[in-house]
């Protein structure tokens, strides 16, 4: 165990956490849900760029980019242009959508263009869905605190977990959108460094080595962008597929956009949040591959899981280990703590306050949304260390909120109605279901479901809904009434 290097790590993150939450929480006193959950809706372009980015910039995009670069190469860096789409058509889209309607959750947006029913049906799956990411994002701290120690990844998750915890628990949003703004500086710094100080370190002629190596071992596919054919349609279509049909309406992206101080703000923020989360996969990338190539890391035990990692460690002095290390797990923390706070705002706003306390004070539904990001955080932490590959899994999660996209844009763009809403759920849900759990894909002539999840729930969410919305007298979307086009600047 490098003890001085672990509390370095954990020494800035309890500074920058805990030191800025409870500046914030005196500030800004998070006495009403909205303050709490939303910041007051205040939160200016630089907050919520860099929230937006590191939202979708926790395990999948680094843990999960070193292993999936050791097992198919550079094509990994599809999921990070996979989020570059999505954050410009959240920026220039669903978030505008949300800041606009000045909704809480998506769920409510859902309610107010449907009814009740089909609000409450998203409001369950994409808490799901959301706390299945949350155990993935759990696996990630875990990971990082492996490496550091000689912890199992179960009790790394249980020390990074009570971080992702404090992460939130002060002043909700707003205290995530400032310490992500401190981390984002650090991380950047920390990446630039590292990836230029393991250039001069690597053995040989340093990147240039590394290149030779996947030629010279017929592995110049790794060394692609496009890979093969098959990675090209089974990875990287079906991650732009997968990430752009069902991020850009999760609770999760659309925190951050329903936070913004105006519309304006949401829109600038593309030009910030799209470079910071893109240009990570690309060192990400970079420095998968050259730890690959290098012999004493590619022969660990979990290589892929670990082996980036362990070069970082071995080849960097420990002030910049310590550095890149800290901001890789403040990135994850960010994600875990606004994955929580998201089903905690899902929860009190759409299942707690409408059916069990109507008549609730804000108050109380503060101090509700509290208590559940204890409750989710710590059951996440428990089966964190039971988890598929981390992209495999995220891509598998993401399939079930793709119906939700389709009804989402429907009810903002085209017709709504919430027969053809809930037949459009469930018929794609349970297309899901039979594609993961049975012999369905072996019939289409396929091994495994793989990951063409994605594409049979967008395949059948466009079928029903067009075909339904076709069949009956359905009312014109929310954005058709000239009433939702006036920009709200603060609630």
């Amino acid at each position: 165990m490098d003890l001085p290097l672990l509390i370095g790590v954990l020494a800035y993150e309890l500074i920058v956490i805990v030191g800025l939450g409870v500046w914030l929480q005196r500030r800004h006193k998070a006495g009403t849900s909205a303050e709490f959950a939303l910041a007051g809706r205040d939160l200016p372009t630089p907050v919520v760029a860099v929230t937006l980015a590191l939202t979708v910039l926790g395990t999948a995009h680094i843990l999960g980019v070193f292993e999936m670069t050791w097992m198919m190469g550079a094509i990994a860096i599809w999921f990070s242009i996979a989020h570059v789409i999505l954050l410009t058509f959240v920026c220039l889209g669903t978030g505008l959508w949300v800041r606009r309607l000045g909704v809480t959750t998506v769920p409510e947006l859902l309610d107010r263009a449907f009814g009740m029913e089909t609000r409450l049906f998203v409001s369950c799956i994409m808490a799901g869905v959301l706390f299945g990411i949350l155990t993935v994002e759990a696996q990630g701290i875990g990971i990082i605190f492996a490496t550091l120690t000689d912890w199992s990844i179960q009790t790394g998750a249980i020390v990074g977990g009570t971080l992702g915890i404090l992460y939130v628990i002060f002043a909700g949003m707003r205290e995530i959108g400032w310490v992500n703004l401190v981390n984002a500086v650090v991380m950047y710094l920390g990446l630039i460094a590292a990836t230029v100080y393991i250039g001069m370190t690597l053995p040989g002629d340093g990147f240039d080595s590394v290149g030779e190596f996947y030629r010279s071992t017929g592995q110049d596919s790794a060394l692609s962008i496009w890979g093969t054919p098959e990675l090209l349609v089974n990875f990287a279509i079906v991650n732009v597929v997968a990430v752009l049909f069902s991020q850009s309406i999760n609770q999760m992206l659309m925190q951050p956009a329903m936070s913004a101080k105006n519309e304006a703000t949401v829109r600038k923020a593309l030009w910030i949040a799209a470079p910071v989360n893109g240009l990570f996969g690309v060192f990400a990338v970079v420095i998968a591959l050259a730890a690959r190539a290098q012999p004493e890391f590619a022969g660990m035990a979990d290589a892929p899981k670990v082996g980036t990692t362990a070069m970082l460690l071995d080849y960097l002095p420990p002030w910049l280990a310590a550095v890149l290390l800290a901001s890789f797990l403040a990135a994850i923390l960010s994600t875990f703590a606004i994955i929580a706070l998201s089903i905690a705002t899902i929860f009190t706003n759409d299942i707690f306050t409408p059916l069990y306390a109507p008549k609730s004070s804000a108050a109380t539904q503060t101090r509700v949304i509290r208590i559940v990001i204890v409750v989710v955080s710590s059951i996440a932490i428990a089966v964190a260390s039971l988890l598929p590959p981390i992209l495999a899994a995220m891509i598998w999660l993401f399939a079930w909120l793709v119906p939700v996209f389709w009804i989402f844009v429907s009810g903002l763009l085209w017709k709504r109605h919430q027969g053809v809403a809930i037949a459009t759920l469930l018929i794609a849900w349970a297309a899901n279901a039979a594609w993961s759990f049975t012999s369905l894909p072996q019939v289409f002539g396929l091994e495994s479901a793989g990951a063409y999840n994605a594409y049979v729930t967008v395949i059948v969410s466009v079928v029903v809904m067009v075909i339904g919305n076709l069949m009956v007298s359905a009312e014109p979307g929310l954005l058709k009434n000239p009433e939702n086009h006036k920009p709200q600047e603060t609630a």
